[in-house]
């Protein structure tokens, strides 16, 4: 399924991965319609732990509502455009996702359990 969403984007997925791939913003790698926990999201970077959903009106809000929820749980942060708003403002999409990239922070690690 996810290769099949990878060679068949819609045309605000191409336009947001023109700008996303190649590590072309704050130098992340994103991959596009990557599977994770039974869900595929439609970009990921998996170093900030964001995850960027393009809506169109094919999408069911108590479905996304319960993606967020899980997603979110897991550690992500979830942002969600819609189509149009990538199709018509994809500099303010980009400087949003450039914001929340700079804003995350990474997983601290647990500390050490050395001397208990």
């Amino acid at each position: 399924m996810a290769r099949h969403l990878r060679n068949n984007p819609t045309e605000a997925e191409s336009l947001l991965w023109k700008h996303l791939r190649a590590k072309q913003v704050e130098g992340l790698k994103f991959r596009r319609q990557q599977p994770i926990d039974g869900y595929i999201v439609d970009f990921v970077c998996l170093k900030k732990r964001i995850i960027i959903e393009a809506d169109g009106g094919q999408h069911s809000e108590i479905n996304d509502l319960r993606k967020d929820r899980h997603l979110k749980g897991q550690g992500f942060r979830v942002l969600r455009f819609w189509n149009n708003e990538i199709l018509t403002n994809i500099e303010g999409v980009i400087e949003e996702v450039r914001e929340i990239a700079n804003q995350a922070t990474l997983p601290q690690p647990l500390p050490s359990r050395e001397g208990i």
